[in-house]
């Protein structure tokens, strides 16, 4: 594995590009992928935002100030592709990007790339009731187990709201949970 501050080097440098873009997706390709596929859900979509993610971030490598760490910003990148990836098939449905999700969600069960059991796909669902904002913070703090400092960078928001985030997000899916199992 490169250090970050060569992998950056060679990336911004003509001669080396190619190669260390190899190398940039070895290293991220896995990682990216999950943080996509759960905010788009499907497998077949994931792949798709995450080579729209590598394609922005090839063309735009040489404007990375290393202000951030670099996979934070690859997944800056990879966060907003999937949700203006998840607006643009809401809208091309006519239909409200939450109803979307929902819907995503319900469909995980004849997902065949999902794995996840009866309760995860709950879960998913529960996530996808959640405002747009509060759901990357629950999957970057619960699944990633992120550090509130790191999702600020990338989310461009303070700890503190994202703190609230997360504690609202947590309350909403407990809530959804509790009475999923009553009905």
């Amino acid at each position: 594995m490169i250090d970050e501050v060569t992998l950056v080097s060679q990336l911004q440098n003509n001669n080396s590009k190619e190669l260390a873009f190899r190398n940039l997706v070895s290293q991220y390709k896995e990682r990216l992928y999950w943080h996509i596929r759960k905010i788009v859900l499907s497998h077949d979509d994931a792949d798709d935002v995450l080579q729209n993610t590598f394609i922005k971030v090839f063309k735009s490598i040489d404007a990375f100030k290393g202000e951030s760490k670099l996979y934070s910003w690859m997944y800056r990148i990879a966060t907003n592709e999937a949700i203006t990836f998840l607006n643009k098939k809401a809208k091309t449905q006519n239909v409200d990007i939450t109803d979307y999700q929902m819907e995503l969600a319900k469909n995980l069960a004849d997902d065949d790339w999902f794995s996840g059991n009866e309760i995860q796909r709950i879960l998913q669902e529960a996530i996808a009731t959640l405002p747009q904002k509060q759901q990357l913070v629950f999957n970057m703090k619960y699944f990633d187990e992120m550090k509130y400092e790191d999702m600020s960078h990338i989310l461009d928001t303070s700890v503190g709201s994202l703190k609230a985030s997360y504690h609202h997000a947590v309350k909403k899916i407990e809530e959804y949970i509790k009475n999923f199992s009553e009905d």
